[in-house]
């Protein structure tokens, strides 16, 4: 999972990572469409799985591939309805999260990069056509 994003995780910061898993998960506990997808018992380890994941592309700790393993992203989200109505829905609550962070802590460069990276995941994983 080396992108040459060696950089990119330095400059940002880790905190920037964590706030954003962080509002992104609080709006998903209560998410009409994301919830329900999400092990009830289990919030702390997905917010926990998030987070190694993305720290992990963006050139931060290797802890994602030393404890999982390769992330095998659309292995893993296949066993759930994921439709345009999902991934819409994923983007608009990762969005809102971005938003939270102020431009001091998240250059626009960088915010742009992110978010760049996550709709071109999400439309990676839809795996049901309506």
């Amino acid at each position: 999972m080396s992108n040459g994003y060696s950089d990119f995780y330095n400059e940002v910061g880790p905190d920037v990572f964590n706030d954003m898993v962080q509002g992104f998960y609080r709006r998903v506990r209560t998410d009409d469409i994301l919830g329900p997808m999400y092990p009830q018992d289990d919030w702390e380890g997905a917010e926990r799985r998030l987070l190694m994941f993305l720290e992990q592309y963006w050139g931060g700790p290797k802890t994602f591939s030393e404890e999982r393993g390769h992330p095998r992203l659309r292995m893993r989200h296949f066993p759930f309805h994921i439709d345009m109505h999902a991934r819409d829905r994923w983007l608009e609550l990762m969005s809102a999260s971005l938003e939270e962070i102020p431009s001091d802590r998240l250059s626009a460069d960088h915010r742009t990069a992110i978010w760049n990276h996550m709709v071109q995941v999400a439309d990676m994983l839809i795996n049901k056509h309506v």
